[in-house]
C-alpha cells in the first residue's frame, strides 16, 4: 500500500493535492541486505585476522628457524627429470654439480624423450663428471605411471642411496650447501623435508603477483605443516627418503594425475612427526617465472588441480581462507559504495596493515624483492586468482606435465 505523507485533508477532493510516497519495502529489503553483508564482512575479515596470527606464530617464513646440521652426511641422490631441456640444464646442472656435499652423492637425470640437444649435452657432462648418471627413457618404451610421475620413478629405482633430493630441470639452488643443508633433517629422524621453491625477479606486474603467490603459498602449507596438517610441498625443491616415494608409488591415488607428485607425496605419507619445512636462503632454489598470462595459467592448471584430492581437513581449512578472503573484499568495495565507507575502511584498514605487514617480513625472509609496494592489489587480485582457477582446483586434470 501507499503511504500519504504532507498536508492532507479527508475532505479534499483535489487528489493533486496528496503526495504518494513509493511502498517502502524495497528500503527496507535494502538495508537487511546492508546489514547482512557488513554482518557477513565482519567474520570474514575476523577469520583473515585469525588466519594471519596463525601464520605469523607457526609459518617457517615468519619465526626464527632451526639450525639444521648433521655432523655424519649420508649417502644423497639428487633427481631431476627432463624433458626437452637442453637450455636450461645449460644453467642449472653446472650449479648442481658443484655442491658441497662431504658424503657420497650422486645426481641422477632421467632424460624423458627429449629430441633437442639434451642426450648430447648430458653424454657431454657425464663424460666429465663421475657424480652425474644419464637415464634415458625412450619413446617406445611402456609407461608404468602417468606424465612426471615415470621418469621419476625411474630415477628413484636406480637411486643407490636412500636420502633423496628432488628438483626440477630449470631450477638451480641458491647455493653450494643447498644440497648438505636440505637433506640435513633426513638424517636426524624427518623423511619429509620441504623448501622454497623461488623465481626469478623480472620487472612486471605478473612476475611479481607470481612471486607473492608463491610466497603465500610457502606460508600457508609451512605453517599447516607446522601445525601437524602438512598437505603439500614444490618438487623443486623437496627431500625425502627412497622408502617413502616408492611406498607412495604403490597407492591407487599416485596414478590419477600426470603431475602433482609433490603433493600426492606429502598426502600419502606426511604426518606430524616427520615432515617438517626449511626457510634458510642456503636451501633456495630458483627457476624462471612464466612470462606470460598464458603460459602461467597452464602451469597453474598442473599444480593446482592435486587439490581435489588433499584432505577433507585442509581442503574445508583452506576454502575457509580463500573463501573468506573472497567475500572480505565483494562486502568491502559493496558496503563501501553503499556509503558505510568510514566504518569498513577503518575495519578493513586494521586487518590490511596487519596482513600486509606479515606479508612484507615473509618477503624479507624469503628475499622476494620489489614486493611491498604491491602489496594491496596483489591481496585484490588474489581474489580474481581464485575465480579464474576454480574450475581446476574443482573439477578438471591436466592431462599431460610437459
Amino acid at each position: 500500500m501507499a503511504k500519504l505523507i504532507g498536508n492532507f485533508d479527508e475532505n479534499d477532493e483535489n487528489p493533486r493535492n496528496t503526495i504518494i510516497s513509493p511502498n517502502p519495502l524495497p528500503i527496507s529489503f535494502l538495508c537487511k541486505a546492508m546489514m547482512l553483508l557488513f554482518y557477513i564482512f565482519c567474520v570474514c575479515t575476523a577469520i583473515q585476522t585469525l588466519f594471519s596470527l596463525w601464520i605469523l606464530w607457526c609459518s617457517a617464513a615468519t619465526r626464527s628457524q632451526k639450525t639444521w646440521q648433521s655432523e655424519q652426511q649420508s649417502g644423497l641422490s639428487i633427481i631431476l627429470c627432463a624433458h626437452n631441456e637442453a637450455d636450461r640444464l645449460q644453467i642449472s646442472l653446472p650449479r648442481l654439480l658443484s655442491q658441497q656435499y662431504s658424503g657420497n652423492w650422486e645426481i641422477i637425470v632421467v632424460n624423458d624423450r627429449s629430441t633437442d640437444e639434451t642426450p648430447d649435452f648430458l653424454a657431454s657432462l657425464a663424460a666429465s663428471h663421475p657424480h652425474l648418471r644419464v637415464i634415458t627413457v625412450s619413446e617406445a618404451e611402456p609407461r608404468t605411471f602417468p606424465g612426471k610421475k615415470y621418469p621419476l620413478s625411474r630415477g628413484a629405482a636406480v637411486a643407490q642411496y636412500e636420502n633423496l633430493l628432488l628438483c626440477d630441470a630449470d631450477c638451480y639452488p641458491a647455493s653450494d650447501m643447498w644440497a648438505s643443508v636440505m637433506s640435513a633433517p633426513l638424517n636426524q629422524g624427518k623423511e619429509l623435508v620441504a623448501g622454497y621453491g623461488a623465481y626469478e625477479y623480472h620487472p612486471g606486474l605478473l612476475n611479481s603477483f607470481i612471486r607473492w603467490e608463491t610466497l603465500h603459498t610457502f606460508l600457508l602449507y609451512s605453517t599447516f605443516g607446522k601445525s601437524g596438517i602438512p598437505y603439500m610441498a614444490v618438487g623443486r625443491n623437496l627431500a625425502c627418503k627412497k622408502a617413502l616415494l616408492l611406498r607412495a608409488q604403490q597407492d591407487p591415488l599416485w596414478s590419477l594425475l600426470p603431475s602433482g607428485d609433490d603433493d600426492l607425496l606429502i598426502r600419502l605419507t606426511a604426518n606430524r612427526k616427520n615432515y617438517t619445512c626449511i626457510a634458510d636462503p642456503k636451501t633456495f632454489t630458483y627457476s624462471d617465472a612464466p612470462d606470460s598470462v598464458t603460459s602461467w595459467i597452464a602451469q597453474k592448471q598442473r599444480h593446482v588441480s592435486t587439490g581435489k584430492l588433499y584432505r577433507k581437513t585442509v581442503q574445508l581449512l583452506l576454502a575457509l581462507y580463500a573463501g573468506s578472503h573472497g567475500l572480505m573484499w565483494i562486502c568491502f568495495i559493496v558496503l563501501y559504495c553503499a556509503g558505510l565507507g568510514y566504518l569498513v575502511a577503518s575495519m578493513m584498514l586494521l586487518r590490511c596493515v596487519f596482513a600486509w605487514s606479515l606479508w612484507s617480513t615473509a618477503a624479507s625472509n624469503l628475499h622476494e624483492r620489489r614486493i611491498n609496494l604491491k602489496l594491496p592489489l596483489l591481496d585484490f587480485l588474489w581474489l580474481l586468482y581464485h575465480l579464474l582457477l576454480s574450475p581446476y582446483i574443482f573439477f578438471k586434470n591436466k592431462k599431460q606435465w610437459t
